[in-house]
């Protein structure tokens, strides 16, 4: 597709080849292997002098569809598309690092993340060290001649601080490591880490890029030579997209961007509606005014996405209290889905973080995340205000 179009025409128009059926839209290749003309064929594929799907477990169409649309959004190189978001994270982690190698990680990540670098990775010798992404004057100290990669989520889950990206990405270049960078919560329509020194974009597709809570996806895009490694690694171990899902998120990246406004609109006044009720101690969201990094998620966010994270008063009971309460929002661990979704971080995505490590990321135990789904903003207010007003 051509790169003059804009950004909502290539997740459009960028399409695998028609077969010879001249189908509009995409089919779905449910097949687990392909055949060869000849001999020399089946060599050729193998040996990788010719570019063509030879199983499943390594290229189909659909992911290659889904992986090329989401390389156009990102500016990147190349990518694979994995079955989870955590097998994204995990199996980029996982190729591209050895016995010994030290992880720079920003402290606010997500849960599942947060086991791997303190459970997992330990047992291979590989350690991770912990940066605060509002404090980045004390970052290079922490650097050791070991140190080979750079992790971050921006903005966090599910405190929504920011990450500097441009200077995460000067001092990545600097020493020479490995910036990786989730974009979950943004998506590629609302920020592009590729254009401020990331060298590889983590994404779990499960949220915002499916957008409708159908299936699960993950996706690594970055630069070829790192994606390479991720590739061959995944090949050997099994971790792919299956077609089903990447025909299902690619065909959800045709309405990414206008999903993402309605999100953007519908959370703007459900923030404009918080910040007013006098059960809500302290609202955060990355477009208002009261966010402490406001004039840096302005910079390199084009809107301020989807997620509000707020503090209801009571702390813990007074959270759960307001949990139990809600009628219209669901009760999901789940985000980015049209539905309008509410959890208490605490008791839940990250509950196995000790308390002290929950405070250490500003993740209180009244502190409630809400996933602005796309019902109409007057009956999702509503909702809340009815079981805020539980609160009083």
């Amino acid at each position: 597709m051509s790169e003059k179009n804009k950004f909502e025409t290539n997740a459009i128009r960028t399409q695998v080849a028609r077969s010879q059926h001249s189908e509009h839209s995409a089919p779905v290749y449910l097949t687990s292997s392909f055949v060869f003309d000849d001999a020399e064929d089946m060599r050729a594929s193998f040996a990788e002098e010719k570019e063509k799907n030879i199983y499943s477990r390594f290229t189909n169409p659909n992911t290659s569809e889904f992986v090329e649309k989401i390389c156009q959004m990102e500016g990147a190189e190349d990518g694979y598309a994995f079955a989870t978001g955590m097998a994204a994270i995990f199996g980029t982690f996982a190729a591209l690092l050895d016995s010994g190698d030290h992880i720079l990680s920003a402290r606010a990540v997500f849960g599942s993340t947060h086991t791997l670098f303190t459970k997992y990775f330990p047992k291979w010798n590989i350690h991770t060290t912990y940066f605060d992404v509002t404090d980045l004057d004390r970052f290079e100290a922490l650097i050791t001649p070991n140190t080979k990669m750079i992790y971050a989520e921006s903005p966090t889950n599910p405190g929504l601080q920011v990450s500097d990206l441009e200077r995460i990405g000067a001092l990545a270049k600097k020493h020479n490591l490995i910036l990786v960078i989730d974009n979950c919560f943004a998506t590629p329509y609302l920020q592009k880490p590729v254009a401020f020194g990331a060298d590889l974009v983590i994404h779990s597709a499960t949220k915002l890029i499916d957008g409708q809570g159908r299936v699960l996806g993950g996706v690594t895009v970055g630069r070829a030579d790192l994606i390479r490694e991720i590739y061959l690694f995944a090949r050997n171990t099994g971790p792919s997209m299956s077609p089903f899902n990447a025909w299902t998120l690619s065909k959800s990246l045709e309405t990414l961007a206008v999903r993402v406004d309605r999100h953007c609109d519908n959370a703007e006044q459900v923030v404009d509606f918080l910040v007013t009720h006098p059960a809500v101690e302290e609202v955060r969201y990355p477009f208002h005014p009261s966010h402490p990094q406001y004039a840096l998620a302005k910079k390199q966010m084009k809107r301020g996405g989807n997620i509000v994270a707020f503090q209801v008063k009571g702390g813990l009971e007074g959270g759960k209290q307001f949990i139990d309460a809600v009628q219209l929002c669901s009760r999901s661990s789940n985000l980015g889905d049209t539905r309008t979704i509410v959890t208490q971080p605490a008791l839940s995505t990250h509950s196995k973080l000790s308390a002290e490590d929950r405070l250490a990321v500003e993740i209180t135990d009244g502190l409630i995340r809400i996933s602005v789904g796309l019902e109409h903003t007057d009956d999702i207010i509503n909702d809340l205000k009815q079981a805020l007003d539980s609160l009083l």
